[in-house]
């Protein structure tokens, strides 16, 4: 068992490349303890290489279990500015945050956005990323996003 994350069993080690750097990893670790590992620098993000035409994805600086493979590779870099192209009521928009808020989203549905004590929005969302693939979003809340994602905002009267 690890002393840091008690509730990650370690199953064995594995042997991972960070800035063409050989380390030796708990596997499975964190996404922390994988930055402390290869000590990237305040302000840089840590990439996981992935194989063929795709994007390397972002590893957390967090909690979150990651689960290693043996000789794989993983390199340091600035945060990436991503956009995302989304359909809000069947327009497209492009947005530079991977998540929105409530409001956020009626400001894109909406200009100028309908007011009045009996007005009431529905904000419902379909494919999204793995985590929140379809479901409403609510008020005060926030929606992680992905390119091709398909929101739907109602305005209704109270009644």
């Amino acid at each position: 068992m690890s002393t840091a994350h008690p509730e990650i069993e370690t199953r064995r080690q594995a042997r991972i490349h960070i800035d063409e750097h050989p380390y030796e990893s708990p596997n499975p670790t964190t996404g922390e303890a994988l930055y402390a590992l290869s000590k990237v620098p305040v302000g840089l993000e840590l990439y996981r290489e992935l194989r063929g035409d795709r994007e390397d994805a972002t590893v957390p600086a967090g909690p979150e279990v990651v689960h290693l493979t043996e000789d794989e590779h993983f390199h340091s870099g600035p945060p990436q500015v991503k956009e995302f192209e989304i359909f809000v009521n069947g327009r497209k928009k492009v947005v530079p945050e991977q998540q929105l808020s409530f409001d956020q989203v009626l400001g894109l549905a909406f200009n100028p956005v309908p007011t009045g004590p009996s007005i009431m929005f529905t904000i419902t969302y379909r494919n999204g990323p793995r985590a929140n693939r379809e479901g409403n979003l609510l008020e005060g809340g926030t929606v992680k996003l992905k390119n091709r994602m398909i929101l739907n905002v109602t305005a209704t009267n109270k009644s």
